[in-house]
């Protein structure tokens, strides 16, 4: 499927602009744990994927981009001045990445472009990202920049923050741009200091099952938590005056402001405090090729998402209890919830039988259909 797609990419650029140019491509992302945990200051566990984003790229010797979407059939064209912002959504991360790369002393030039990609818009992947980190790899290949992996990240994060209007933390970039074949990146949110991680899952696979629904409850509901997390960290500080993030904090420094804080800001900061180390717990798991250990952390993740912070919805729980009562190792909501996918870690002589099983029930209690991605981790950002 993938060469298919890069071979169409090819014809539709040298159809376009009567030349060659080369290839580049990034990946989408999982997350295997640690969910709510980046804006608190803690960690997040994610890999690179085999679902990527990518793009054939030549200086065109002008100061305007020349860039076509092939999955979307559209064209755009806009010069690199402030002034100059698209009109299309998609068009915008490329513009904003160039405009960032501008900001940070090192200006691009024109340059003609097509993009593609096969990974699952709205599947919580990040394609956003993943688009992100391939152009910007690609400028920084083709113009000589000079910019260092976690910087291209940087330049993506600050994209969705001043050109596409989301206020995301850096996990979705960093993973793009720095994924390793067989590893998951344990990133300190706080520092932005990362270590891989071993993630040869032998005899497991690892799919995604899509709800295929999105409770629009989920940006007022993520500023929400945001919020109580920050009005726990408030009121520990005042007795704990080194606490500037959830991630600071401890379970008992919690249970000291327990009767200062509204009930459901503890339980929130409860949430956020346990998932950091069962993050921790898991990764010291897959150091030691401990899968059953790491399930177990992941079904942990899945019952405070739900119970304690809330961001889960019947069709999310549905496919996380029918992973349980499956024998299902490990499972749960990726991402911010209220929709979107489940992240399940298999038994290779189960996995079918589980599709199958979930499918089924799913349709029967739904109506329609989950969707299923296989996932494999994958290598970051690279020249093709």
């Amino acid at each position: 499927m993938v060469t298919m797609d890069i071979t169409k990419l090819r014809e539709k650029f040298k159809s376009l602009y009567g030349t060659e140019g080369v290839l580049y491509t990034s990946p989408g992302r999982v997350n295997i744990i640690g969910e709510h945990t980046d804006y608190n200051g803690g960690f997040v566990l994610p890999g690179a994927i085999d679902k990527a984003m990518y793009c054939e790229i030549k200086p065109n010797g002008t100061s305007k981009v020349r860039a076509f979407a092939l999955d979307l059939d559209e064209s755009c064209e806009f010069g690199l001045e402030e002034a100059d912002k698209p009109q299309q959504q998609w068009a915008c991360y490329i513009f904003g990445v160039c405009r960032e790369m501008a900001k940070r002393g090192k200006p691009v030039q024109g340059f003609d472009i097509v993009i593609s990609g096969d990974v699952p818009l709205g599947a919580g992947m990040s394609s956003s990202a993943a688009l992100e980190s391939c152009v910007g790899f690609a400028l920084n290949d083709q113009f000589d920049l000079k910019f260092g992996r976690m910087e291209l990240a940087l330049i993506g994060q600050a994209t969705e923050h001043n050109y596409c209007g989301v206020k995301c933390g850096i996990m979705d970039q960093f993973a793009s741009c720095n994924g390793k074949e067989g590893y998951l990146m344990q990133l300190d949110c706080r520092s932005l200091d990362f270590k891989y991680v071993p993630f040869n899952p032998k005899g497991y696979k690892v799919v995604l099952l899509n709800t295929c629904v999105t409770h629009n409850l989920a940006g007022g509901e993520y500023n929400l938590r945001r919020a109580s997390c920050e009005r726990v960290v408030e009121a520990i500080a005042k007795r704990h005056p080194e606490v500037k993030l959830l991630r600071d904090a401890d379970l008992a420094m919690l249970e000291e402001v327990k009767n200062e804080v509204d009930p459901v800001d503890y339980t929130r900061a409860e949430f956020v405090i346990e998932e950091i180390q069962r993050l921790l717990d898991a990764c010291s798991a897959m150091e030691k090729d401990d899968y059953e250990t790491v399930g177990k952390k992941m079904y942990g993740t899945h019952e405070g998402l739900s119970k304690k912070y809330e961001v889960s919805c019947p069709e999310l729980d549905f496919l996380n209890d029918l992973a349980k009562a499956s024998g299902v190792t490990g499972s749960r909501v990726m991402g911010g919830g209220f929709g979107g996918c489940t992240i399940n870690l298999v038994k290779a002589e189960l996995y079918d039988s589980f599709v199958k099983k979930a499918i089924e029930a799913y349709e029967k209690q739904f109506g329609f259909k989950p969707k299923v991605y296989d996932v494999v981790i994958k290598d970051g950002a690279r020249k093709l």
